[in-house]
């Protein structure tokens, strides 16, 4: 196993996103699982730093779009272009056409873009004048998203929200953390220190190795569980959907992976329960009268759903 690669690439992440150790964490096991990152936060908290630091420290290709409403989806799918000299049309790649796409403020576009790149994201592949071109890989898509409400953003739909493997907030730093980043940019910028850890190919080795983990009946009949708890619970109208499930699977695995495992836990499941669970449950109108939270409600069927004895392969 090349878990020790994985904690290397992590540890050079910390060295430019200070005091977001957990969110690093989780984003290394997103990758290790295949799956994509959506990130809600105010700006300025260094989502986008994250993001470079892991194409950095995997030496992948990536692309940035800051997107505005008046980005096309041909501009991430990629369009053809009219050649004079040869009389023929020729493919221009767009910015999905990388490893690690980068997709800043994806709820500030169109949803016709955004459908463009979630279609990308399902499929592994863009379709443009009938040909179909596979995407590099590894292919992960990191997509910064502000809080609803702030000025120009619409919410993304639960069936978008639904290709995301994890979502999460990073948040403000803490005072001592806060202090170490100004010390950090007192000089040149600290993403330059970053050294690459893998190439791309061997990040896709590490993610078959993730998928080969020894996964228990019990442990599958778990995760069942708690999603049937999400879609039976009187506080949600809308609980985790059979692809949230298979994320969450594949997260367990990636954190055992990370752990040095060759199986999954129950503890693996729940560490990354609610950031497979959050984005993709919604809330019934007697809890938001009740002010009742998601995060509330998932801490409470990880209570009420029995977990399986300690096991082993």
């Amino acid at each position: 196993m090349s878990a020790e690669k994985a904690i290397k690439i992590i540890e050079e992440v910390k060295r430019v996103v200070i005091g977001k150790d957990e969110c690093i964490r989780k984003i290394m096991m997103a990758m290790l699982a295949g799956g994509h990152i959506l990130l809600e936060d105010i700006p300025g908290v260094g989502k986008t730093t994250l993001a470079l630091a892991f194409s950095r420290a995997c030496a992948l290709k990536q692309n940035r779009v800051q997107f505005t409403p008046d980005v096309l989806p041909s501009d991430i799918t990629g369009f053809s272009v009219y050649r004079k000299e040869t009389g023929s049309f020729r493919y221009q790649p767009g910015a999905a056409m990388c490893n690690l796409f980068l997709a800043d403020e994806i709820n500030r576009t169109s949803p016709k873009t955004q459908s463009a790149l979630l279609e990308v994201m399902e499929e592994g592949n863009v379709t443009v004048d009938g040909v179909t071109r596979e995407v590099p890989r590894p292919f992960t898509v990191i997509a910064t998203q502000n809080p609803v409400g702030s000025a120009g953003t619409q919410m993304l739909p639960e069936s978008q929200l639904d290709r995301f493997m994890i979502c999460m907030s990073m948040g403000y730093p803490d005072v001592k953390d806060e202090v170490e980043i100004l010390r950090g940019r007192s000089g040149e910028n600290p993403i330059n220190s970053v050294f690459p850890v893998i190439r791309a190919e061997e990040l896709v080795l590490m993610q078959k190795e993730t998928e080969q983990l020894f996964v228990h009946d019990r442990v599958y009949r778990y995760m069942a569980e708690l999603a049937a708890a999400t879609r039976t619970h009187p506080m949600l109208e809308l609980g985790l959907s059979p692809r949230g499930t298979l994320c969450l699977a594949k997260m367990a695995r990636a954190s055992a992976y990370l752990e040095g495992r060759d199986y999954v836990t129950p503890s693996d499941v729940v560490f990354v329960f609610k950031d497979v669970a959050l984005h993709r449950i919604r809330l019934s109108s007697r809890a938001r009268v009740s002010r009742v939270t998601a995060e509330g409600v998932a801490d409470s069927i990880l209570e009420q759903v029995a977990r399986p004895t300690p096991m082993r392969r």
